[in-house]
């Protein structure tokens, strides 16, 4: 009867534990950083593990007055990979902590 009981108790305990550990991972990940680079290497975003930006460093070469759309678009691709790679980082963190298993809704 009490079995069940203790089978509970262990699965909260796991539980506090997992919970404790994302917290740990999440903090951790804060400090940790992913860049991309355009593909002329015009434009390089670094983003943080909490998904701030930290850094964009913008070539003169890529301002030209008369297309400033070129611009914009580097600078959008290039944040967008900045930001994958920041995912995929966590990702792997989040994955270590959970042993492989995919906890839906944590991306």
């Amino acid at each position: 009867m009490f079995g069940n009981l203790g089978d509970m108790m262990g699965m909260i305990k796991k539980a506090k534990e997992l919970q404790n550990n994302f917290k740990k991972v999440q903090s951790e990940m804060a400090s940790v950083e992913a860049s991309a680079k355009s593909p002329e290497g015009l434009v390089e975003v670094t983003v943080k593990g909490d998904f701030t930006i930290s850094r964009i460093s913008i070539s003169p070469d890529a301002i030209d007055k008369n297309n400033p759309e070129l611009l914009e678009g580097l600078i959008q691709e290039t944040v967008n990979n900045a930001l994958i790679n920041v995912k995929a980082k966590y990702q792997s963190e989040v994955s270590k902590l959970t042993g492989g298993i995919n906890i839906p809704g944590l991306f």
